[in-house]
């Protein structure tokens, strides 16, 4: 993985508006039987122009592009746009498509075909049958943090908010072609590995470096890189990432959950910076807050890890709201973030539409091609504006 914030310390820090940047996963379609195919190094060989902003995944049925940082979340927009086109006439000039889903829709294998590189030959050695669902796609944000005592500071403040993230951009209700009943199966399938999920509570930097470390010698750990943990400090960028979410639907959708995400740790670092240490959750209880999240999305209810209240999902879009209402609106986000908000909550979840798309015949094929047509807005109406 190629993180999007370079890792030149050079970098200008603005604790009120860092810079962010994200990563997306997509799978490679055939758009004829709409499964997915193994065809990840002929997209992007003819995806050159991207240069950097490409690169494989751990299957040949996912290609990754990433973005780089930005301060304007308008910015960020348009080159998610442009880089999905990119990806999109890539893949056709091949006779393929990109889909954005956190999970194949159609034609899944067990085991997947697994991308050739010394590293993910060790992992299977390690992992095993985990890798049978690795074929599943996530949405990454980096938040430039140059700090990493205070980046994993941040992350226990970040924690509590994880389900929500999960239930907003819940995009993966389909597995070779059976509808699983959840919004976000992509959540349950990563939660089986051995250090993913929400991250533990750390009072400091040297305790993630112990715990890592341990874990590291224990054999558990291949390398820095499968910490898997949904917010993890990079171990060689001055990036916080925070990886918890189905690859989103649309470029519009991805533009709000950085802008959100952003919002979330500027709040954090100004509690950390004020001595606050944040709330130390339930493990269980955040584990259960994570399965209510990925089983019923944003169309259901879903369980407040401060409190343990079960609550309508849309309570908890509106507390995350006015949690992060004073950052965005130092950055000017804040309408639009609550407009995009309310927009997404009427439309429906990404899972939700590709349901709708479902229902309408009854035919998986239906979803993928609704995920093919709708990987970038066709009209450009969504500009962040």
């Amino acid at each position: 993985m190629t993180a999007t914030v370079d890792s030149s310390d050079s970098l200008p820090f603005d604790a009120l508006c860092p810079l962010v940047g994200v990563e997306e996963e997509y799978l490679v379609v055939d758009p004829s039987t709409r499964a997915v195919a193994p065809e990840a190094a002929a997209v992007l060989e003819r995806a050159a122009e991207l240069g950097e902003q490409v690169s494989t995944e751990i299957t040949r049925f996912q290609v990754e592009a990433k973005t780089p940082p930005c301060a304007d979340i308008s910015e960020l927009e348009g080159r998610l746009r442009r880089m999905r086109s990119a990806m999109a006439a890539a893949a056709r000039a091949g006779g393929l498509a990109v889909v954005a889903s956190g999970t194949p829709v159609l034609g899944e294998v067990v085991p997947p075909p697994i991308t050739d590189h010394p590293r993910y030959e060790v992992g299977i050695g390690t992992y095993r049958a985990l890798h049978d669902e690795q074929s599943i796609c996530a949405g990454h944000v980096h938040v430039h943090l140059p700090d990493r005592e205070r980046a994993v500071l941040v992350s226990n403040h970040l924690r509590p908010w994880l389900p929500v993230l999960i239930a907003l951009m819940a995009n993966s209700p389909f597995w070779a072609g059976r509808d699983t009943g959840y919004a976000s199966w992509r959540t349950l399938s990563w939660g089986k590995w051995p250090v993913a999920g929400p991250p533990p509570y750390f009072a400091s930097l040297a305790e993630f470096e112990e715990l890592t470390g341990t874990l590291t010698e224990a054999g558990v750990l291949v390398d820095p890189g499968t910490i898997f943990w949904d917010i993890r400090p990079s171990a060689r960028l001055p990036t916080l990432e925070i990886r918890v979410t189905d690859v989103p639907a649309t470029a519009e959708e991805s533009a709000l959950l950085a802008a959100v995400v952003r919002a979330l740790v500027v709040v954090s670092l100004e509690r950390v910076d004020s001595g606050d240490p944040g709330p130390r959750l339930s493990a269980e209880l955040l584990r259960a807050a994570y399965w209510q999240a990925a089983r019923d999305g944003l169309e259901g209810r879903g369980i407040d890890p401060l409190t343990g209240r079960l609550v309508p999902a849309a309570e908890l879009c509106e507390a995350l709201l006015r949690h992060i209402g004073p950052s965005l609106e130092r950055t000017g986000d804040l309408e639009t973030v609550t407009v995009r908000l309310k927009r997404l909550r009427a439309a429906g979840s990404g899972a939700a539409r590709q349901r709708a798309a479902h229902d309408r015949r009854g035919r998986p094929a239906d979803v993928v091609d609704h995920l093919i047509e709708h990987l970038v807005d066709q009209d450009g109406s969504g500009m962040w504006s």
